[in-house]
């Protein structure tokens, strides 16, 4: 089949494609089209169904459809114009072509993130990883193959392990180098930070906001899961509890990017810094592999970075 990844401007595209996405939009002149997105286990490309006419058959979100379309490109980002759309036989596709999959070995992550633990010092800190992260097997299970967000940011299975690694790597870093950090409780609370994410998104292929999600988000929800262990250990200081669930309350780091309360403690602070750093260099990573088939430098206008972003120069 042809991958999102190998797409190229002027392509002409007859496969099947899962359909993240669909919404039914009108042009400025009040003509009805659709918005489509869709994805492979390669990457996700955006399409426009401009002519609703009768090769554009009946399909929906979360179906897998046979797409007849040529590639075009819009404010620097490549787009599907679609002629003919159906709805893919079963015989025609196999699911594993469409889930986008962490491109790390997911056995030796999780292998480090148990190294992490291991190397925890404070008994109740080491406790309280080792109850989601060795002794709850279902949790484990839906953890490993989870992703980390519906598309900004490691929205791939096991995308939800990578982010919390790198995220607590990045604290052991920075613990390394500041004095002043207490580096059990910072790499405690990087390893709990994201873990509502396991109730706020549901798994593939949907891999979308569950009511849950929608109605109280990923930040409060992990502070109540690890609430809820908490309160099975026994003698657990109430101090470290209260500093641990401020970590992750406060781990988006300001008010409007949705914590509940800004950083108080060094360690809230180290956290909501690192999160924010991995998130945006995996962003800009993925941007990147989407784009790395094509020969121009500049990539165009990106809200989420509010800047112009341009490929790094190879000068070996």
């Amino acid at each position: 089949m042809k991958y999102i990844e190998n797409i190229i401007e002027g392509d002409t595209i007859s496969e099947v494609y899962f359909c993240k996405n669909k919404v039914d939009a009108k042009t400025k002149a009040g003509k009805s089209y659709y918005s489509v997105y869709l994805q492979d286990k390669t990457g996700v490309i955006d399409g426009k169904i401009w002519d609703l006419n009768n090769g554009i058959e009946h399909f929906e979100t979360n179906d897998y459809i046979k797409i007849d379309g040529v590639v075009t490109s819009f404010n620097g980002s490549l787009q599907l114009n679609i002629k003919r759309v159906r709805r893919a036989d079963e015989r025609e596709y196999d699911v594993s072509d469409y889930m986008p999959v962490t491109k790390n070995d997911s056995d030796k992550m999780y292998d480090e993130l148990l190294g992490m633990i291991d190397s925890i010092s404070n008994k109740y800190l080491k406790e309280l990883l080792k109850s989601f992260f060795v002794e709850d097997k279902a949790f484990i299970e839906v953890f490993r193959k989870h992703s980390a967000a519906k598309s900004v940011h490691h929205g791939f299975i096991g995308g939800l392990l990578q982010h919390s690694l790198s995220v607590a790597k990045l604290c052991d870093y920075i613990a390394g180098n500041y004095y002043a950090v207490n580096r059990d409780l910072l790499i405690t609370s990087a390893l709990l930070h994201d873990i509502g994410k396991t109730i706020e998104l549901s798994s593939f292929p949907l891999n979308d906001y569950t009511d849950e999600g929608q109605l109280i988000g990923h930040i409060v929800e992990g502070a109540m899961m690890v609430r809820g262990k908490i309160d099975k250990i026994e003698g657990f200081p109430k101090v470290l509890s209260d500093e641990v669930i401020h970590c992750i309350l406060a781990h988006h780091g300001e008010l409007e990017y949705g914590s509940p309360k800004k950083p108080a403690i060094i360690e809230a602070q180290a956290l909501s810094l690192a999160d924010n750093m991995d998130a945006k260099l995996q962003t800009f990573t993925e941007l990147l592999d989407s784009r790395a088939k094509e020969k121009e430098e500049w990539m165009g206008f990106n809200k989420l970075f509010d800047s112009n972003l341009r490929k790094t120069t190879d000068i070996n």
